[in-house]
C-alpha cells in the first residue's frame, strides 16, 4: 500500500470558516483538486449556495470560496489507502495536519464544517486536544459528507443542511 499526501490548504487571512475533509479520494489526487470526482456533491452544493457554477474551472470555483470566507482542508496530511474510501485508511498509518500553525495564520476562523462524520471524528480525537485555547470561540459542525459513498440523504438534502449552516455566516454580496 502506497502512502498518500493530502493537499495544502485553501485559505485566505480573511477565511472564516473551514471546511474539514478527511484526505483526498483517487480522482482529486489524480486532478490536483479538492472534490474532483464528479458524483461528489461538493462543487454542486457550494455553487448552488454562493452562485457560481460547479463545472466552472477550478481556479474560479476556488476563487469563490475564498471571496466569501470559506477555507478547504483535510484533518489528515498523509495515510496509507487503498481505494477511495475513508473505511480503508490504515489507521497506524494516519499523520495529522498541522492546525496549531493553521489556525496561527487563519486566526479569524469561527466555523468548523466538518464533510462527514470521519472527519469530524479524526479532528476530535487527534487534532483537537492539541489545539487548546486556539478553539477557543470556534464552532465545530458535522455536515453530511458530500461523497458518492454517501448517498443516503439527496442532494437537495444536503444543500439545505450545507446551507442553513454556513449561509448565516456567509450573508453578502
Amino acid at each position: 500500500m502506497n502512502r498518500i499526501i493530502g493537499f495544502p490548504p485553501i485559505a485566505t487571512p480573511e477565511s472564516q470558516v473551514l471546511i474539514l475533509g478527511s484526505m483526498p479520494g483517487e480522482a482529486s489526487l489524480a486532478a490536483e483538486e479538492y472534490y474532483a470526482h464528479p458524483r461528489n456533491a461538493f462543487w454542486p452544493i457550494l455553487g448552488g449556495l454562493l452562485g457560481f457554477a460547479p463545472e466552472a474551472p477550478y481556479t474560479d470555483r476556488v476563487r469563490h470560496l475564498q471571496s466569501r470566507g470559506l477555507a478547504v482542508w483535510d484533518v489528515l496530511k498523509s495515510c496509507e489507502r487503498a481505494g477511495s474510501l475513508d473505511s480503508s485508511i490504515q489507521p497506524g498509518s494516519m499523520l495529522v495536519n498541522d492546525f496549531t500553525e493553521f489556525f496561527g495564520f487563519f486566526p479569524l476562523i469561527r466555523l468548523v464544517c466538518f464533510n462527514g462524520a470521519t472527519a469530524e471524528n479524526l479532528f476530535r480525537r487527534r487534532a483537537a486536544p492539541n489545539l487548546g485555547p486556539l478553539l477557543d470561540g470556534v464552532g465545530m459542525i458535522r455536515l453530511p459528507s458530500t461523497s458518492p459513498a454517501h448517498a443516503s440523504l439527496s442532494l437537495a438534502r444536503k444543500s439545505v443542511i450545507w446551507g442553513n449552516a454556513l449561509m448565516p455566516l456567509l450573508a453578502g454580496p
